[in-house]
């Protein structure tokens, strides 16, 4: 699919400052952020605008794009060492996100709290970086096509940031706690002046905190988080398929400082089935038939997804001819009922025959038994009509 012009995706001009590149981001990020805004459309616009705002936000990314589009920054990013082509997926656009407005905004431009108020954060003015929320996770699940239609519940191990339990998530030894920063006296941000004009900018000790740690924790080391491998537990609804995605609140990352977690976003992949194939809600399924079940009709057993059903097939069935076995599909999974199995009848010609069934066969042609036969007798027509043309 051809990328989208990343202006036209923000909705500015190729003039626009920063100031005004870094606000139009914010409103699409806003707008399509999937905790608001769950979907595949609003995930495509979320990342889309990520995409966008990460080259036009970097000055020398966005002159390569000036110059050159979409295949200057690819070139650009696979010789610094990316991977074949440039494209964000959920878990970096979310990055982006928490890092752009998740914490603290530089010189006071107000972006961490317009976010923080949007989503839920419970931040102060002087406690930007250490109330940030948790980087969300991604964690790919491959299933069977069994498990992916009748669903199913299994635990995974995820490694990942969690609150530190000997200083609760502080970074502080216990006992000890977290005096004010004296460089900025407990605001976590610092007012410098320049004639007529003050700044504030966030303080550089304590990154916004407020806070100082004389004497960390020693289980942490004042991060005030851990890594652990957590095991989770998982249940899959049916009718998932590959690209389905699954969203556990609050099994991500723990946030700074007491901050909320992150989510963990299960991704499933479905892996091929060596019967069936799948179109949407309904399989399909080649089963071979002899000679003689075709030509006189019979009854079969046919596999289904967890059993077996009987199927009849009648009298002078042609090879390729498809059958319907209702609701043996899989159920939709937004509960809009289950669709069908099809069956596509292959007559199979029989090999290693002995003498006395070739007798047999000979004789049946000879008795004018292939003379039955309408669709080789239609494809005679045909050929008679085009030679004869």
């Amino acid at each position: 699919m051809t990328k989208r012009d990343y202006y036209e995706v923000l909705g500015v001009s190729r003039d626009a400052d920063q100031e005004e590149i870094k606000k139009a981001y914010r409103k699409l990020a806003v707008k399509y952020h999937p905790d608001k805004n769950p979907g595949k459309d609003s995930e495509d616009k979320f990342k889309e605008a990520a995409e966008a705002y990460e080259v036009l936000s970097d000055p020398q990314k966005k002159a390569q794009y000036d110059q050159f589009g979409h295949e200057g920054i690819q070139t650009g990013y696979r010789q610094a060492g990316g991977f074949g082509g440039f494209g964000f997926d959920l878990e970096e656009a979310l990055r982006m996100f928490n890092n752009a407005f998740g914490g603290s905004s530089g010189g006071g431009s107000g972006f961490g709290s317009i976010f923080d108020n949007f989503f839920g954060g419970a931040t102060t003015a002087a406690g930007k970086e250490s109330q940030r929320r948790g980087v969300s996770l991604r964690y790919d699940l491959e299933i069977s096509l069994k498990e992916a239609a009748l669903g199913m519940e299994t635990t995974i191990q995820v490694p990942r940031m969690e609150t530190c339990s000997v200083c609760k998530g502080t970074g502080a030894k216990p006992g000890t706690g977290t005096p004010a920063c004296p460089t900025c006296g407990g605001s976590g941000q610092v007012r410098y002046s320049q004639g007529f004009f003050s700044v504030s900018q966030v303080c550089n000790r304590c990154r916004g905190a407020g806070k100082v740690i004389a004497n960390p924790c020693q289980s942490c080391r004042g991060e005030g988080r851990v890594r652990r491998h957590r095991k989770i537990s998982v249940k899959v609804p049916p009718g998932v398929e590959t690209g389905s995605r699954l969203r556990i609140a609050g099994e991500g990352e723990a946030g700074l400082r007491g901050a909320p977690a992150g989510d963990l976003y299960i991704v499933i992949h479905v892996k091929e089935h060596e019967i069936f194939e799948r179109h949407g809600n309904d399989l399909l399924c080649e089963v071979p038939i002899s000679f003689s079940q075709a030509a006189l009709g019979a009854e079969i057993a046919v596999p289904t997804l967890n059993s077996r059903v009987k199927m009849k097939i009648p009298a002078g069935t042609q090879t390729g001819k498809v059958f319907r076995l209702k609701g043996k599909g899989i159920a939709d999974l937004h509960g809009y009922g289950k669709g069908h199995q099809y069956v596509r009848v292959v007559v199979e010609t029989p090999t290693g025959l002995n003498e006395k069934q070739k007798a047999l066969l000979r004789e049946f042609a000879e008795s004018g038994g292939e003379n039955d036969q309408p669709l080789r007798k239609n494809f005679l027509e045909k050929l008679k009509r085009a030679l004869s043309g």
